[in-house]
């Protein structure tokens, strides 16, 4: 069965910029692993950007996007954050987060003209944005006797795994990374090796 084991988001930070009526539209794009990087990134943009009227953004996390949320700090509702999201789910993307400052220019846009705002600066910073692919992983930790040693070592010698640390003092351990699709097939076969045992230290990690 096949199955989707990667996922977009972007290199490093972009920004967009857009202007209309006075009014100016800074949007910023920013790589995000967790809610709490994301809530370092909104409080040192709004540090930057003390001055500006108001600091609306949306977020995705996680490979299954599954983690997200909008905010129009002030705008009328569903202006802001609304078409930000909306720009994110078009390029299809996670662990992404856009913020879009607006320097009010003493004109009202009215709700069409926010939304339109909100939307071409957030689309500006990710036109711009380098994205990238990433794989989905998985990581385990086993255990195991030293006669096994060669058995465990040929079964990670393969191409898909990535070993994070190795212990061969009283017990050895052997921390392992391995993509989502390949991990099944990869535990089948060390758990023939006998008195092996193993577990989970991360499940769908990104």
């Amino acid at each position: 069965m096949m199955f989707e084991d990667t996922y977009k988001t972007i290199k490093c930070l972009s920004e967009g910029l857009y202007r209309e009526k006075g009014s100016k539209f800074i949007a910023i794009a920013i790589p995000v692993d967790s809610e709490e990087e994301v809530k370092e990134k909104l409080a040192e943009l709004k540090k930057e950007y003390h001055d500006a009227r108001h600091h609306c953004y949306a977020y995705i996390l996680g490979y299954d996007k599954s983690a997200y949320r909008l905010n129009d700090d002030g705008e009328p509702s569903g202006t802001a954050g609304r078409p930000i999201y909306g720009q994110l789910l078009s390029k299809d993307l996670t662990n992404t987060l856009v913020v879009v400052i607006r320097y009010f220019g003493g004109i009202k846009l009215g709700v069409s003209g926010l939304i339109n705002a909100y939307k071409t600066a957030a689309k500006e910073a990710l036109e711009s944005a380098i994205i990238i692919e990433k794989q989905i992983e998985e990581t385990y930790r086993i255990f195991f006797d030293y006669t096994m040693m060669n058995n465990v070592m040929k079964i990670l010698k393969g191409d898909e795994i990535s070993i994070l640390f190795q212990n061969y003092d009283d017990q050895n351990i052997v921390d392992f990374k391995v993509r989502k699709r390949d991990a099944n097939r990869v535990l089948d076969a060390l758990k023939k090796i006998e008195r092996l045992t193993w577990e989970v230290i991360q499940k769908n990690s990104i």
